[in-house]
């Protein structure tokens, strides 16, 4: 199945969708599935539920919506800001996701990274079922235990002080210049203590990072490090907006809602529902990134499923991969018009394009998985290596639809 760009989504925009709709979310893009996701979807389990349906019921459906097979959980961004802090990560924010774990295989020469399913990816293969663990209701009451205790008004106390010597922000747009000159434009080592602050750096740890900055000549933080004046100026953004009353400050979901920008870095294409998303991801998104309203992107895929719900029968009992490799090549499909924008070379190599029904890639992939074994080099560049293999169950059907070949079912080449 071709790539697709890379996609983000918040719960909204997945929950808009029905089953036959997601599939085609899955089929067309590699989704990026943020820690946020998933811990705001188990946070569910502890919500009170309308219209005579359970919290598991709730988790379960919006589970077997999630993409499944062309999709890679990020790194928490906590623990991306604590490697890139101590000196350890040089992060690529250049629109794909970072994946944890990875092994390195080797075999006959030729080199291989292999991702197994992760925790959370087994979890919701489990919520599918409608299987929890208690540990998992717990999480979620912590999460929304650690939601409340937000203190909106004392950030809101904070900025206030800050425009007592600085223009009180009209617009969004000032807000987030402001944001910019405080962070890029003023004093170095101000602008670093407050990032710290910012990123919630215990004090304790502060010292060892400011050490190892001024070990390097004080650079801008945007030098030092990248990654984290991303989120530092998504936060000071946010609270400048808040004190402002640009932005509702009576709503908890927000300070969730504003987290998923810190992923932004890792997608090409980020949709959502939520208003507060449409007014702020604008700022903060390259020339290389779009934003597709999830009311449209619902729309859109609701469109395709009718495109392909014409086909025969018999084209269709072959699975997705002999069919819809590839979206229609009519522009006036918006998923069309991504795939030209971010993936411009694939109507050039589409009519070569090797499906996972060709019997020497299950052949290959068999062979390269029985017989390859672990490297201890863990310095793969992920673009040059020759075999990219990530391991997971997924299930022949979604929705009315057969995503694979029938010869695969129960194989270890569908993975």
């Amino acid at each position: 199945m071709a790539p697709g760009p890379v996609l983000i989504f918040d719960k909204s925009s997945l929950e808009s969708l029905n089953r036959d709709e997601a599939v085609w979310l899955d089929n067309f893009f590699v989704t990026n599935l943020t820690p946020l996701f998933f811990v705001e979807t188990l946070a569910d389990l502890e919500k009170q539920v309308r219209a005579n349906r359970t919290a598991e019921q709730v988790v379960g459906d919006l589970a077997e919506k999630t993409p499944d097979l062309n999709s890679h959980p990020n790194i928490h961004h906590q623990e991306l800001i604590k490697g890139e802090l101590g000196g350890h990560w040089q992060i690529e924010m250049e629109g794909r996701p970072l994946v944890p774990g990875g092994q390195p295989m080797e075999l006959e020469g030729r080199t291989g990274i292999v991702f197994r399913q992760s925790p959370e990816e087994e979890a919701f293969s489990r919520w599918q079922r409608r299987e929890f663990l208690e540990i998992e209701r717990t999480i979620a009451r912590a999460w929304r235990h650690a939601l409340s205790k937000f203190d909106f008004e004392e950030v809101y106390r904070y900025c206030q002080d800050l425009f007592r010597i600085r223009p009180k922000p009209r617009t969004l747009t000032d807000a987030f210049k402001l944001s910019i000159e405080i962070l890029d434009e003023g004093d170095k080592e101000a602008a670093f203590r407050s990032s710290l602050y910012l990123l919630g750096v215990h004090p304790q740890a502060q010292g060892s990072v400011l050490a190892r900055w001024q070990a390097n000549d004080c650079p801008p933080l945007r030098l030092f490090a990248p990654y984290c004046r991303y989120v530092a100026g998504v936060d000071l953004f946010f609270y400048l907006a808040l004190a402002a009353d640009l932005v509702y400050r009576h709503r908890p979901s927000h300070k969730v809602d504003l987290a998923y920008l810190y992923y932004l870095p890792f997608c090409k294409v980020f949709t959502s529902k939520d208003n507060l998303h449409r007014r702020t991801v604008p700022f903060f998104l390259r020339p290389d990134q779009d934003f597709v309203w999830g009311e449209d992107l619902k729309v859109e895929l609701r469109r395709l499923d009718e495109h392909y719900s014409a086909l025969p029968e018999e084209i269709k009992a072959k699975g997705l991969f002999a069919f819809a490799s590839h979206p229609p090549t009519d522009t006036s499909y918006l998923v069309t018009r991504l795939w030209d924008k971010h993936l411009p070379s694939w109507r050039r190599i589409r009519s070569s394009a090797v499906h996972l029904d060709d019997e020497s890639v299950l052949k290959r992939y068999r062979h390269f998985m029985e017989n390859a074994r672990p490297t201890g080099d863990r310095s793969f560049d992920s673009e040059k290596v020759d075999n990219i293999v990530t391991r997971r169950k997924v299930s022949l059907w979604k929705g009315k639809w057969q995503r694979l070949p029938a010869e695969v079912e129960g194989q270890s080449g569908s993975d």
